[in-house]
């Protein structure tokens, strides 16, 4: 248990935090599997249209921190030659 009022003001901030986080990672993973569904359907036009708003979800969650840059970035790149070569 928190003994100051510091620390207890930081739990409750935590579990907010906390909350947003699972949204957030809720949100890349949701987009994840949208688009992997998309291309195992070989359903070329969904896949494009989904495309640019898989991109934009994957740069939010990176750019707040739930998973690195980088990763966001490889995801794109990798998702970008499989939906421009089918």
């Amino acid at each position: 248990m928190p003994n100051t009022k510091s620390a207890i003001r930081r739990v409750r901030r935590v579990k907010k935090q906390t909350q947003v986080n699972r949204i957030r990672k809720s949100k890349y993973k949701n987009a994840v599997k949208q688009m992997e569904i998309y291309l195992k359907d070989k359903d070329k036009a969904k896949a494009k249209k989904y495309f640019s708003k898989f991109q934009s979800i994957l740069m939010q969650v990176a750019k707040s921190g739930i998973i690195s840059r980088n990763t966001a970035a490889r995801k794109i790149s990798r998702i970008s030659k499989k939906v421009s070569s089918k």
